[in-house]
């Protein structure tokens, strides 16, 4: 009989996705930041890029507290929203509309890295864990006030010159 698996496994699981994600997100930021027209939407990009190499400490340190090596798990979800990006970079170079996809892009990405430190975040406190509840929601704050700078910035300028 298989043996039964835990909210910890489920966290343990989905830790690793989160990880993978965050590893694949810090290869295309940089690119992202190239390809922006906006200096401030290369800015957030590039700023996001150096927050992410800290959100990648912090999961290293979650795993510690779990004993555990920080190793990713493919995530076939963030591989997707990241192909998205690719192609808008590809389909939409050198327009007007090119700004506003990849915010539109990028906040796919905050977006599901938003429900996934959310949802660890819960876990952690349901699982005692409070050391990776505050480690988690460091992160899911940054996530959140990314998505809000993309959404300014969409308001403000992007999505405006796009039309």
């Amino acid at each position: 009989m298989a043996q039964q698996k835990t909210l910890h496994d489920l966290f343990s699981d989905t830790l690793k996705d989160v990880y993978y994600a965050e590893k694949q997100i810090l290869r295309a930021l940089p690119k992202m930041a190239k390809n922006a027209q906006s200096e401030e939407l290369k800015n957030a990009f590039l700023k996001h890029q150096e927050q992410t190499e800290g959100q990648v400490e912090r999961l290293e340190q979650v795993f510690e507290l779990l004993g555990k090596a920080a190793r990713g798990k493919h995530c076939p979800a963030i591989v997707g929203i990241i192909d998205e990006g690719k192609e808008i970079m590809d389909e939409f170079g050198g327009s007007e509309a090119l700004d506003a996809g990849l915010v539109a892009s990028a906040q796919a990405v905050e977006h599901y890295e938003i429900a996934r430190y959310g949802t660890l975040k819960t876990w952690a406190g349901q699982l005692g864990m409070t050391e990776a509840v505050t480690l988690l929601d460091a992160t899911l704050k940054e996530e959140k006030e990314t998505d809000a700078l993309l959404t300014r910035l969409a308001g403000a300028e992007t999505n405006r010159k796009a039309a």
